[in-house]
């Protein structure tokens, strides 16, 4: 039901109309400052770490509790 609503609610906007809204979002957009830019990429690094330190416990927890029980 929700591919026919968009569907139709493309069919109605022009292709002109659907450019000029992502000139319009483009044009709002900005390169991030630098300190902006580190602040993002160490808390992405840390969620990354912190994923994949829940995956190596249950990784060990699955493969070593077997052999105790």
């Amino acid at each position: 039901m929700a591919e026919n609503i968009l569907k139709s609610a493309m069919n109605n906007r022009s292709v002109s109309q659907i450019l000029k809204s992502y000139y319009r979002v483009l044009k709002l957009s900005r390169k991030p400052a630098r300190e902006e830019f580190l602040m993002i990429s160490k808390v992405a690094g840390a969620g990354i770490v912190a994923i994949g330190f829940v995956g190596f416990v249950v990784y060990i927890l699955l493969t070593e509790l077997p052999t105790w029980v």
